[in-house]
C-alpha cells in the first residue's frame, strides 16, 4: 500500500498544476490521511515567525497560535503587528529583515526571552522595481538571505540549548526555475526582473537549508526549507495579477499554503532528518531543470556560504 502512495504522488509531482495548486494538496491531504493539526500540541514551546501580518505568515500565525505555541512574531510594520500579536497573546519583534542591524537587536530580544524551540523563515516579497538597503544591498537578497541567514546564527545557542531546536525556511516552487549563481545573485539595475530576483533568492535560501544541515548536527538543530505550491495571497495579487486569474479558484488558500510550515515546526517525523526540501509533507528533489543541477557545484556552494558570512560579519 505504501509503495502503491508513493506512486500516486510521484504521479502528482510530475505535471506542476496538479503538483502546485490545491488539488496536489488535497490529494495528498487525503493519500496519506494526514494527522490534522489541531492533534498536534505545541503547548510550552516557543516558535519565533517572521512575516506574520499577510497571507501565509498570518494563517501560519492563527494555527501555531492555537496550537498552543509560545509565539514571537517578527515583521516591518508595528501597525499591522502589534495588534495581532495582542490578539493572539504573542510576543511583538518589530524588525526590518533588510536592515541588518535590526536583525542583531531583534535577535537580542527573541533570545533574551529564554525558551527557543524553532524559527520560521517565512517573511517574503516579489518586489516589480529594483531597490536597495542602506548598506547597499539588493532589498530581496537582503531580506530573504542575509537577513534569515544572520538571524539563524544568532539565535542557534537559543535554539541548542532545548535541542533539536528548528529552523523552517519557506522558499518558493519558482526557485525551480534559477540556477545557484552567487555574482548574479544581487541583480544589477539594467536586468533586474523581480520575478527572476525572487527565483534567485529562493534558490539560495534551499541551497543554505542544506549547508546549514552539514555543518550543524541533527541532534543540536534540524533545518529543512519547503515550498507551499501555489497560493492566493496578497502578495500574488500584488505582484503576479495575470497569473492569478489564469489559475484561479485552483490556487491554495493561506492557511493550505502554510500547512507543511506549520506541521514542519510541530511533528516529529522531521526530526528524523536535517536539510531537506518539502511540499505537502514529503520531501522533494531541489531541482527539475538540468540546468539548475549543473550550477549547484561544491565550489558555488562555497562561494554562497563566505559570501554571506562576509556580508553579515560586524
Amino acid at each position: 500500500m505504501t509503495s502503491a502512495r508513493t506512486l500516486l504522488d510521484a504521479a502528482l509531482e510530475v505535471p506542476v498544476v496538479t503538483s502546485f495548486t490545491r488539488f496536489g494538496y488535497h490529494g495528498r491531504s487525503r493519500l496519506f490521511d494526514w494527522t490534522p493539526l489541531g492533534d498536534l500540541d505545541l503547548s510550552g514551546r516557543s516558535i519565533a515567525l517572521t512575516g506574520p501580518t499577510s497571507g501565509i505568515g498570518l494563517a501560519a500565525a492563527h494555527q501555531l497560535a492555537a496550537m498552543g505555541a509560545d509565539l514571537v512574531l517578527l515583521a516591518r510594520d508595528p501597525v499591522k503587528l502589534d495588534p495581532l500579536a495582542a490578539e493572539l497573546h504573542a510576543t511583538p519583534v518589530p524588525v526590518d529583515l533588510g536592515d541588518l542591524d535590526a536583525v542583531r537587536e531583534a535577535a537580542r530580544q527573541v533570545a533574551d526571552r529564554g525558551r527557543l524551540d524553532a524559527v520560521l523563515h517565512n517573511a517574503g516579497a516579489l518586489l516589480a522595481e529594483r531597490e536597495t538597503t542602506a548598506a547597499g544591498h539588493e532589498v530581496t537578497v537582503a531580506t530573504q538571505v542575509l537577513g534569515p541567514f544572520l538571524l539563524t546564527r544568532l539565535l542557534m545557542p537559543a535554539l541548542r540549548a532545548e535541542g533539536p531546536g528548528r529552523v523552517i525556511t519557506m522558499s518558493s516552487g519558482g526557485m525551480y526555475t534559477e540556477p545557484l549563481t552567487v555574482s548574479q545573485l544581487e541583480m544589477p539595475p539594467g536586468d533586474y526582473r523581480g520575478t527572476t530576483a525572487y527565483a534567485r533568492a529562493k534558490r539560495a535560501q534551499v541551497t543554505l537549508n542544506e549547508l546549514w544541515a552539514e555543518q550543524v548536527p541533527a541532534d543540536q538543530i534540524v533545518f529543512h526549507a519547503l515550498h507551499p505550491g501555489w497560493v492566493d495571497t496578497p502578495g500574488v495579487a500584488a505582484a503576479l495579477p495575470r497569473f492569478r486569474r489564469v489559475v484561479g479558484p485552483a490556487l491554495r488558500t493561506p492557511a493550505e499554503g502554510a500547512d507543511t510550515l506549520v506541521w514542519l515546526a510541530a511533528a516529529r517525523e522531521p526530526l528524523g532528518s536535517s536539510g531537506r526540501f518539502w511540499l505537502d509533507r514529503r520531501p522533494r528533489s531541489i531541482h527539475r531543470l538540468p540546468h539548475t543541477r549543473r550550477s549547484d557545484t561544491a565550489e558555488r556552494r562555497r562561494r554562497l556560504w563566505e559570501w554571506c558570512e562576509a556580508q553579515v560579519a560586524d
